[in-house]
């Protein structure tokens, strides 16, 4: 690929520093931003990061006065709203400007984690059985539920208020969690049958299209030993301290039954295009004892510093870092809105 000139929109407390000297960069905030600005520049791309926040008029100067071929976006949320990321792709896509990563229509589809189940099913893909509960409106478990359940936000990601109680087995419980998921969080509150079973991740790379890469798995050995929930919660996510107190770790996942591999990955694929996905994508997926399959959700955009899940699995798959992300660029160069 050509050298670009490539606008990183990050989050403006999340642009790295210009001298890292002394500082641990494993642990830093803002690893994956450094990661991604340090490998492009390394690759000969000229790179401008734009911290971002709350206003849309310093990402309309910067493409003015700098005239990129292309923004990297690494939002996650706009205002720290975490729906909000793919308004900031559309104004882009108003712009004529190239992006790397998921189109508007891909975002809103995914956030919303009800509304993507239910496109799921309706095409036939697994997922557990849900509710949605919104606030002031109390709180009764359908008929088609049974304990335990596992309580999450509908629209926020990366584990975000996910804890071991966030499993309940019974409604005093279940109540609490909602109303902590409407208080502390501020999203409506999705309920789900809990699958205990193996936590599996695929990702996904592509417009047209799509490349899948191998089926990765996280490992909790150590916390069902130790009685605790399997689940990757916020602290297992993002605490390396914690991760490696509890022996979590992520790898290649061995040992499947017959096929299943293949089938997880079809499964995936379905996923991706089902959802409208464009640029790279993670779909998050448990398999019960018997082997079954189940969906949780399709994460766009996901987390891309060297050495995460994404990246690893990527690795595995033939594609270095440096590699993926010229990849990533090159999808966004590709992609033209309007054509799936």
């Amino acid at each position: 690929m050509k050298p670009q000139r490539v606008l990183t929109l990050v989050h403006k407390h999340l642009v790295p520093p210009a001298d890292v000297e002394g500082i641990d960069l494993l642990t830093a905030e803002w690893k994956m931003e450094y990661d991604v600005i340090e490998t492009l520049r390394e690759k000969g791309h000229e790179v401008l990061p734009l911290g971002v926040h709350d206003d849309l008029g310093v990402i309309r100067g910067a493409i003015e006065e700098w005239k990129p071929t292309i923004v990297f976006n690494l939002l996650e949320s706009f205002d720290d709203v975490t729906t909000f990321d793919m308004n900031v792709v559309s104004y882009l896509e108003l712009l004529k400007v190239p992006y790397t990563g998921c189109n508007p229509r891909g975002l809103l589809l995914a956030r919303d984690k009800a509304l993507s189940k239910q496109l799921m099913a309706y095409h036939r893909i697994p997922v557990p059985e849900f509710a949605v509960f919104r606030p002031r409106r109390g709180v009764k478990l359908p008929r088609k539920l049974a304990f335990p359940l596992i309580v999450k936000s509908l629209t926020y990601e990366a584990s975000v208020g996910i804890s071991q109680a966030s499993i309940v087995s019974d409604e005093d419980h279940l109540r609490k969690r909602v109303e902590f998921i409407h208080q502390s969080i501020g999203t409506d509150a999705i309920v789900e049958r809990y699958i205990d079973g193996r936590e599996l991740y695929v990702g996904l790379l592509g417009n047209e299209r799509v490349r899948v890469l191998p089926v990765w798995e996280m490992h909790f050995q150590k916390m069902i030993e130790g009685g605790s929930w399997p689940i990757a919660t916020e602290r297992v996510k993002w605490s390396i301290k914690y991760q490696e107190r509890h022996g979590i770790k992520t790898d290649l996942a061995e040992h499947l039954p017959n096929g299943a591999s293949e089938h997880i990955q079809r499964v995936a694929r379905r996923v991706y295009r089902t959802l409208g996905l464009t640029g790279y994508a993670r779909v998050d997926l448990r398999m019960d004892h018997e082997g079954r399959i189940y969906v949780i959700e399709a994460n766009p955009n996901p987390q891309l510093a060297y050495g995460e899940d994404f990246a690893e699995s990527a690795d595995r798959g033939g594609l270095k870092y440096e590699a993926l992300l010229d990849r990533i660029v090159a999808l966004g160069l590709s992609w033209r809105p309007g054509t799936m």
